[in-house]
């Protein structure tokens, strides 16, 4: 039987975010993800601010960054490999579990210069490799093009070439936060569908679940917390112009965990938040423990 969600009381401004949140939010009064200056502003200010190349404090050490890309339905995809210190045993014997990364940024916004520096955190943490996949953003790139880019980053880490890295194939999860937790869901559902080899888990980060947002949490922080909930129907219409609404009840088990006091977008904030890096800390335990199968 799947695990039941909580329902806690959250969504309620009542309770104030995080403070360091707060205060990193204050000094970037700019940076917003679907506000009124638009995707193309918002894509420059995030690379500005999360990319790693300009953190100057805060930035996670990891073993080795791979650099790669593969041939893909579409073109050419980026890929960067993350590889920990704490996984080298388990890549030498063949064992590796790995984490397939599409990331956030409502379809539209977003690079993985600007995640990389949580994920080698997850990375470390979990003692896997993390796969972050440059896939193509909308609106220049529509539905299906993205799924069908994770689809073939799917099958290459479970192929051979995952082999030659160390990594075994049935220990290959997927992931993203936001519109990447979105599709991440998407690819699962689509693999399950056409009998394809399924991922060993989903790791979803405060993911776009469904349209509309309807939600108490959408009313009450519908803006002034870096994601602007209006922005969201612009990012579905960029993606997809007919969204649809999937009901993934596929009786799966799920682990549900709520931060308290952290925002839309925490898994780029750890330089600036001690409890965004608490937070991707025990993400990275339990990506571990979903992929390698301890508690």
């Amino acid at each position: 039987m799947p695990s039941s969600i909580p329902n806690p009381p959250i969504g309620t401004r009542s309770h104030r975010p995080n403070g360091a949140l707060e205060d990193f939010m204050y000094n970037n009064p700019d940076l917003e993800l679907g506000g009124s200056k638009g995707f193309i502003t918002e894509r420059a200010h995030h690379q500005r601010i999360f990319g790693i190349h300009n953190l100057k404090k805060g930035v996670n050490p990891i073993a080795n960054v791979e650099f790669t890309a593969i041939r893909g339905p579409h073109g050419t995809i980026p890929i960067r490999i993350l590889y920990p210190a704490s996984a080298e045993d388990w890549k030498d014997r063949g064992e590796a579990g790995a984490l397939i990364y599409f990331h956030g940024g409502g379809y539209t916004v977003g690079s993985v210069d600007e995640f990389e520096n949580g994920l080698r955190l997850v990375a470390e943490r979990s003692g896997c490799q993390v796969y972050c996949v440059e896939y193509r953003l909308a609106p220049e790139f529509r539905y299906p093009v993205q799924l069908d880019e994770y689809d073939a980053v799917i099958d290459w880490v479970q192929s051979a070439e995952g082999r030659k890295r160390g990594v075994r194939a049935d220990r290959v999860a997927g992931g993203g936060d936001s519109a990447g937790g979105n599709m991440t869901a998407a690819i699962c559902l689509r693999r399950r569908d056409q009998g394809k080899k399924a991922l060993c888990a989903q790791i979803l980060l405060y993911p776009e679940a469904r349209l509309p947002f309807d939600t108490l949490a959408a009313k009450e922080n519908s803006s002034g917390y870096y994601l602007h909930i209006n922005g969201v129907f612009g990012f579905a219409s960029h993606y997809m112009p007919r969204p649809a609404n999937a009901k993934n009840e596929a009786g799966v088990d799920v682990k549900w965990v709520h931060h308290e006091g952290l925002i839309n977008g925490w898994l780029q904030m750890t330089p600036w938040c001690h409890a965004a890096g608490d937070a991707t800390s025990e993400l990275g335990k339990l990506v571990g423990g979903m992929i390698y199968g301890y508690e």
